[in-house]
């Protein structure tokens, strides 16, 4: 880009008054550290050239599952977000930037508010656009629906169940089984799902274990 260093996360600079071009950040993941994140970069790197965005910041996870709770990479970049450190987030696809269709519904709505555009190469969205404006009311649905299937799924699955006499478990450990499943599949953590539901995170575990 002009011949100017990628800042890497935690050397944005705050000149706003640099340039009119907008600042753009790219995160990039790859789940192990034998794979390359190279081709997203290059891709997301031309894009902001054609659309003559300053690329200020990259931020990539290495070795990292989408499914993880925790990204250090993109919870720097979450943090910068409500600094209003950048304009634009640019992505090389959906599944390298979000846990779930619920955790991107949820970046994408922060996004929305900070008045941040985004940006997924591979699936050609761009929330400044109308056509993407549309598509992430789109994606929002789908994560209601894909919520009310599991919820379903579920439901048919605990009933089937008790119809067989299975023990759901302990009356000294009751919680919402159902509740449980449905935040784990959302990508919760064990942690964060014991807190919700008030009990240990080995009993929750356990219980789903036996469940599945």
């Amino acid at each position: 880009m002009g011949g100017r260093p990628f800042a890497r996360s935690g050397d944005i600079e705050g000149d706003r008054g640099r340039s009119i071009m907008k600042r753009a950040v790219i995160y990039a993941r790859v789940s192990t550290l034998r794979q390359d994140e190279s081709m997203q970069l290059n891709d997301l790197r031309e894009l902001a050239k054609r659309h003559e965005w300053d690329v200020v910041t990259e931020y990539i996870d290495r070795g990292v599952s989408g499914s993880k709770e925790s990204r250090e990479e993109l919870d720097k970049m979450m943090k910068d977000a409500t600094r209003k450190k950048f304009d634009v987030v640019m992505v090389w696809k959906f599944d390298r930037f979000a846990r779930s269709m619920k955790h991107l519904v949820t970046a994408l709505e922060q996004f929305r508010i900070l008045g941040i555009d985004f940006v997924s190469h591979q699936e050609a969205v761009d929330t400044a656009t109308p056509m993407g404006t549309a598509m992430f009311g789109m994606i929002a649905v789908m994560a209601q629906f894909e919520r009310e299937l599991i919820r379903e799924r579920v439901r048919a699955g605990l009933e089937n169940a008790k119809r067989k006499g299975v023990q759901l478990g302990r009356h000294e450990t009751r919680f919402d089984v159902q509740e449980a499943i449905i935040l784990r599949r959302e990508g919760v953590s064990w942690g964060e799902i014991s807190k919700r539901l008030g009990v240990s995170k080995t009993v929750v575990y356990r219980r789903l274990q036996g469940e599945g």
